[in-house]
């Protein structure tokens, strides 16, 4: 199967779900189409751009580990402690 045809398949697929949530009107088959298209292209849009960028807690958490604890603790006690509410 080619891409076009993966994608003709989710198109179908997700025009048929619009369709019977819907409760399954007549002479809506184009609108669906269209709706189904753009979900499916904003869903492959979505997917590219997740898989470009990492994730911030992943690059965050291989930055904590490379830090040693002693600039942790540094950190810690650099930081001015919140007033006592009365």
């Amino acid at each position: 199967m080619t891409m076009t045809d993966d994608r003709q398949e989710r198109i179908r697929n997700r025009a048929h779900q619009l369709w019977l949530q819907e409760g399954q009107p007549a002479g809506h088959h184009e609108r669906h189409w269209h709706q189904a298209a753009a979900d499916v292209d904003q869903e492959d849009a979505a997917g590219k751009s997740a898989a470009k960028k990492p994730t911030r807690k992943a690059a965050g958490a291989a930055e904590a580990k490379a830090a040693p604890k002693e600039a942790k603790a540094a950190t810690k006690a650099g930081k001015p402690k919140k007033a006592a509410a009365k």
